[in-house]
């Protein structure tokens, strides 16, 4: 796995499509514990992505770390950038506001329009980069951070994400689902330096569709 920065109470990497975020055998926290060859004892996660999502994760190196970090998310000062491909087109800018349900039974989050003490809140905006093949590129900003957001919102406005057959997309021939964690931005919770951390999605389908795009730096 590719490290991105470690430090005494930090480590960012990027997760690769199909490993389990949590700490269990297998899991990114073991594994980075084998990679590291049992050198960094203290790996605890304070967020997660889904198996079949792959990017950018910080992980905390002492209990402190992880309580601050976990702050930080809790008070919406952490920042969590997102790359999807979604099947159609969606308007240029937009932002899904919505509640959201969870179903253990069925491991799904659904859009619900009934309010109630399942249903929470789920917010995001997006910006299309790039259109091809009745496909769009989205950069997506979350704002809160519920299982599935991403997954289950652009499906219940009808753009489901490509690969993703869990929330309606049909079948595509390719690893997980077109959801790439691209950014994290936080402070740092030993100096309070503002970190920020960026990795581009593999060169696969159907990344690979938008090259010319994803090669461009941020803010062209």
């Amino acid at each position: 796995m590719d490290i991105l920065r470690m430090d005494n109470r930090i480590l960012v990497c990027v997760k690769p499509v199909g490993v389990l975020s949590t700490d269990e055998a297998g899991g990114l926290p073991d594994l980075l514990r084998e990679q590291l060859g049992g050198e960094v004892p203290c790996l605890r996660t304070v967020h997660r992505l889904d198996r079949p999502v792959g990017g950018v994760m910080v992980l905390a190196r002492s209990r402190e770390a992880a309580r601050r970090l976990s702050a930080q998310m809790s008070g919406g000062d952490f920042c969590k950038e997102y790359l999807a491909v979604v099947h159609g087109e969606p308007e240029e800018e937009g932002r899904f506001c919505d509640l959201l349900c969870r179903s253990g039974a069925e491991h799904r989050t659904y859009v619900t329009q009934t309010p109630g003490k399942d249903a929470r809140e789920a917010r995001l905006s997006y910006r299309v980069l790039g259109r091809r093949e009745g496909l769009s590129l989205v950069a997506v900003a979350l704002e809160t951070g519920r299982t599935h957001q991403i997954r289950a919102q652009f499906s219940a406005h009808g753009f489901p994400l490509v690969g993703d057959r869990k929330y309606g997309a049909p079948g595509a021939e390719m690893e997980g689902v077109a959801l790439w964690s691209r950014a994290l931005q936080f402070a740092h919770p030993q100096t309070e330096e503002t970190v920020r951390i960026t990795a581009d999605p593999p060169a696969v389908y159907p990344w690979t569709l938008f090259d010319e795009v994803l090669g461009k730096k941020d803010g062209e």
